[in-house]
């Protein structure tokens, strides 16, 4: 299974706006199955809760409300996996190991692990850190 980390999931989003794109069309021809994790959908919706927040008046937290809806819209089309406890079993060995990544990362790569899955990521930097996470970029 492929599992599209946030980056991956905020390029289809902007695809989407213009009909689909060159990450779109890959994931359409692979026979591989995809999904997306709880941990991007909370960095998301933190990410646009935040501008709600900072935004005292009212008109200029329509925007950050609209983005927000239409983040449940998206997510609600995709498989979202569970950081679960079999993902935090593997979390807190990563971390016990010593193994240096963000702990939203860490979280994602864990339920990856998991599942058995690839991860599509534009940081391999970090990512290629965790031991036997399989990560690939598909982005340009």
């Amino acid at each position: 299974m492929l599992v599209l980390d946030t980056d991956h999931i905020v390029e289809l989003q902007r695809e989407d706006a213009v009909h689909g794109g060159p990450l779109t069309v890959r994931l359409e021809n692979t026979n591989e199955p995809s999904a997306v994790t709880i941990v991007s959908a909370e960095e998301q919706m933190r990410g646009w809760l935040s501008l709600i927040h900072q935004a005292r008046d009212p008109f200029r937290q329509v925007r950050a409300y609209g983005e927000l809806r239409s983040l449940f819209a998206f997510y609600a089309f995709w498989q979202v996996l569970p950081f679960d406890t079999l993902a935090a079993s593997r979390f807190a060995s990563l971390r016990k190991a010593g193994v240096r990544v963000g702990t939203a990362d860490l979280k994602i790569a864990s339920i990856v692990l998991v599942i058995g899955g690839k991860l599509l990521s534009r940081n391999l930097v970090d990512f290629r850190k965790v031991p036997d996470l399989v990560v690939e970029n598909w982005l340009p």
